[in-house]
C-alpha cells in the first residue's frame, strides 16, 4: 500500500496523476530539466526492479548464442552421416573452341640491325664529318648512311657485309652480290653471275659515286707511279721495233739497178780487153791470162747480185724488239688494272629490306667512330617475342594472332617468321606482323611488350563441348559421355552412355559429336561421384 502511495505521488509531482480529490485536467508544461529530474527520481527509487529486467533480457541472449554455436552430441552425430550418393555433373555447351599459345612480345620495327663500319682502310682517325641521320629517317638504295673522313658510306641492297675492298682481279660472292646491287639501282657493273670484279665492274665503281654526288676513290701514288713508268716502256719498245724493222727493209731490198748495171758494165768492158789482147798479142798469154781472170770476176759479181740477200740478222734484231714491246704491253695492261678505280670495304653498306628506319644513332659528327654507328630496323612494324620449344613447335608460319591494345581492345596479326633456338632447351625467337596499325596506335606500342594469343587450332564455327573429365572409354575403345536422367542428386537417378566422336580439345574442354545416341547443349554429363 505505501508502495503504492509513493508511485502516485510520483507521477503527481511529473504531472502525470490527479491529486486526491482533484479532476482531470490538462497537464501543466514543464520544463525538460523538471522531466528528467521526475524520471532520475523513479529510477533511483526503483533500482532494484530495473537490475532484475536487465539480468533477464542478458540471459535472454546468452541462450540464443549458446543455442546456436554450441552442438549436442546427438546433432553432432547426426551431422557425421554420409550425405546420400549422387553425381557430379557439368552441363554439355555449345559455342566455338579455340586453342591459343599464348606469348610476351615487343613491339618495335622489324629486324633490328646494328650498323658498324670498317674504318681500318682509314690512313687517319675515323672522325665522323657529316650525313649523320636523324632518329626515324629511312635509308634506301644508294643513300649515304654517313660520311666518315670525309667519304661516304653508301647504302645498297644486300645480305653479305663488306668485308673487303674490291679492286681488279678479285673473285667472290661479294662481288656477285655488287653486281646484283648495282643493277638493282639501275647501274651496270656487269653479269651478276660472274663473280669477278673485272674491268667493266671496276669502270661502274666511279658511276655509284656520280649518283651519290663524291668523287670516286683516289688511285694510290705507287699504281700511279706504275702505270706512267709502263707507259715509258711501251713507248721505247715500240721504237725499238721501228728501227729494227727499218734496217730489216734495208737488208732485204736486194741491189739497185744502179749497181746490177755497173755489174754489167764492168763484165762487157773485160770482156773486150781479153778480146781485144787476144787479137793484138795472141802470144802473150800472161796478159790473157790475167784479163781472162779480171773478167771471171766481174761476172762473179755480177752473178751475186743476182743472188736473195742475207736478213737473218736483221730479222733477229726486230724478232728481239717485238718480244720487249710484248713484254712493255703486258705491265701497262697490268698496271692500268692496278690503277682501276677500287671500292674500299668502309665505304658501302648491305642492308636487307631496304628501305630501313633508323632506331638509334650513336655516331656524333665531329667525334671519332667508334663500336656501332646507329641501329636500323624494317620500315615496318613488327613483335619480337619468344615462345618455348612444346609452344613453338604448335605455332607455324601464316598463323592467326592477337595482342592487345593499351585500350584494352585486341588487334589481329600474324606469325611471319620462327627462328629455333640453338639448343633444344633454348626459346624460339616468334616474330609477328600486325595488321595496319594507326600512327596514334603505334605511338602507345613502339617499345611495349604486349600479350599475344595465337591460334593453333580452332572449330568451324560452334560445337558441342564437354570437359575433358567427362569422357571415358568404351570396350572397343571408343569414347562416351555418361548423360544423367533426372535430379543427379538423387539417388535413384538414372543416366546412360553416349558414344561420341571426340575434336578440337582446348582449355580443359573437348568437342564431342553423338555418334550412338542423342547429344545436346544443357544435358547434364557426370564428371565424378
Amino acid at each position: 500500500m505505501n508502495d503504492r502511495m509513493e508511485e502516485d505521488a510520483a507521477l503527481q509531482d511529473l504531472g502525470l496523476a490527479d491529486g486526491p480529490g482533484e479532476t482531470a485536467e490538462p497537464p501543466p508544461r514543464h520544463s525538460v530539466r523538471e522531466r528528467v529530474a521526475g524520471w532520475r527520481g523513479i529510477v533511483g527509487r526503483n533500482r532494484a526492479l530495473w537490475i532484475t529486467t536487465a539480468v533477464a533480457v542478458a540471459s535472454l541472449v546468452a541462450g540464443l548464442v549458446v543455442g546456436r554455436f554450441v552442438v549436442s552430441p546427438a546433432d553432432a552425430a547426426a551431422s557425421a552421416a554420409a550425405p546420400p550418393a549422387g553425381f557430379v555433373t557439368v552441363p554439355v555447351e555449345s559455342g566455338p573452341l579455340s586453342n591459343d599459345v599464348t606469348l610476351r612480345a615487343e613491339v618495335g620495327y622489324a629486324d633490328p640491325v646494328q650498323v658498324q663500319v670498317d674504318t681500318s682502310g682509314l690512313q687517319g682517325a675515323a672522325v665522323v664529318t657529316g650525313q649523320v641521320p636523324a632518329v626515324g629517317a629511312e635509308l634506301g638504295p644508294l643513300a649515304v648512311a654517313l660520311e666518315v673522313a670525309g667519304r661516304p658510306v653508301i647504302v645498297l641492297p644486300g645480305d653479305l657485309p663488306s668485308y673487303r675492298t674490291l679492286r681488279y682481279g678479285v673473285s667472290g660472292p661479294d662481288v656477285a652480290q655488287f653486281k646484283q646491287a648495282m643493277r638493282t639501282v639501275g647501274l651496270d657493273a656487269g653479269d651478276p653471275a660472274d663473280p669477278r670484279f673485272d674491268e667493266q665492274a671496276a669502270q661502274s665503281v666511279a658511276a655509284l659515286y656520280t649518283q651519290v654526288g663524291y668523287p670516286a676513290p683516289a688511285t694510290d701514288a705507287e699504281s700511279v707511279s706504275s702505270l706512267r713508268s709502263a707507259q715509258a716502256g711501251v713507248r721505247a719498245a715500240e721504237q725499238a721495233v721501228a728501227t729494227a724493222q727499218g734496217d730489216l727493209a734495208k737488208a732485204g731490198a736486194g741491189t739497185g739497178a744502179v749497181d746490177i748495171r755497173e755489174a754489167d758494165n764492168a763484165v762487157a768492158s773485160a770482156r773486150r780487153a781479153v778480146d781485144a789482147a787476144r787479137a793484138e798479142s795472141p802470144q802473150d798469154a800472161g796478159r790473157i791470162a790475167d784479163l781472162e781472170d779480171a773478167l771471171g770476176l766481174a761476172q762473179l759479181r755480177r752473178q751475186q747480185l743476182d743472188a736473195h740477200p742475207d736478213t737473218t740478222a736483221a730479222r733477229a734484231a726486230v724478232d728481239a724488239a717485238q718480244s720487249q714491246l710484248r713484254d712493255a704491253r703486258d705491265e701497262l695492261t697490268r698496271a692500268q688494272q692496278g690503277a682501276l678505280p677500287v671500292l674500299p670495304a668502309g665505304e658501302l653498306l648491305y642492308l636487307t629490306q631496304l628501305p630501313r628506319r633508323v632506331d638509334a644513332v650513336e655516331a656524333r659528327r665531329g667525334a671519332e667512330l667508334k663500336g656501332t654507328a646507329m641501329t636500323v630496323s624494317g620500315a615496318t612494324v613488327a613483335l619480337n617475342g619468344a615462345a618455348g620449344d612444346a609452344d613453338a613447335k604448335l605455332l607455324r608460319v601464316g598463323a592467326a594472332a592477337a595482342f592487345d591494345l593499351p585500350d584494352g581492345s585486341s588487334h589481329p596479326a600474324t606469325v611471319a617468321a620462327l627462328t629455333p633456338g640453338k639448343t633444344a632447351s633454348d626459346r624460339w625467337a616468334v616474330t609477328l606482323t600486325p595488321e595496319p596499325l594507326r600512327p596514334e596506335q603505334l605511338a602507345q606500342l613502339q617499345g611495349k611488350n604486349v600479350r599475344v594469343s595465337v591460334s593453333v587450332g580452332t572449330t568451324d564455327g560452334d560445337v558441342l563441348h564437354v570437359p575433358v573429365a567427362a569422357l571415358s572409354a568404351g570396350p572397343g575403345g571408343e569414347s562416351r559421355v555418361e548423360v544423367v536422367e533426372g535430379d543427379p542428386r538423387s539417388p535413384e537417378t538414372r543416366t546412360h552412355l553416349v558414344v561420341v566422336e571426340t575434336g578440337l580439345a582446348a582449355a580443359g574442354a573437348v568437342e564431342v559429336r553423338p555418334v550412338d545416341g542423342g547429344l545436346s547443349r544443357g544435358d547434364l554429363v557426370v564428371v565424378g561421384r
